[in-house]
């Protein structure tokens, strides 16, 4: 089995999908204009609409209404991330704070709340957990 996707439902797709491309610098692909995907090389962000849930079962999925899951996307330099998104992003959660497991993190909310943690691994173990 592999993880391939995370699949997140919105009601406001344009504004979610322009703001991961914001985030991640890449192209969404569109399948339709209810369904979009940010690929990245270790996996893939797909964005429904809200259109989309009656297609598996009406209300098994709810917009905006995220309480326990985070995206985390690894970066080569958190703190240049920041900066870079200061300007552009509302909801910060907090600031580049390097945590007990050696990562340096930065959890941001999308426009619809869902959380993301970008991160930079900085002590020798964590640099050596995320070598590819």
């Amino acid at each position: 089995m592999n993880l391939v996707s995370i699949r997140l439902i919105t009601g406001h797709i344009q504004r979610l999908v322009g703001f991961y491309q914001h985030l991640t610098g890449v192209e969404a692909t569109w399948a339709t204009p209810d369904f979009a995907e940010i690929v990245t090389p270790a996996g893939t962000l797909a964005i429904g609409s809200t259109r989309t849930v009656a297609l598996f079962a009406a209300d098994s999925a709810r917009p905006a209404d995220n309480h326990t899951a985070i995206i985390e996307f690894l970066v080569p330099d958190v703190d240049a991330h920041y900066r870079r998104l200061r300007g552009t992003v509302d909801d910060f959660v907090n600031e580049p704070t390097t945590m007990p497991w050696g990562n340096r993190s930065l959890l941001i909310r999308d426009p619809d709340g869902n959380l993301i943690n970008l991160f930079t691994p900085v002590t020798a173990q964590a640099i050596a957990k995320f070598a590819r």
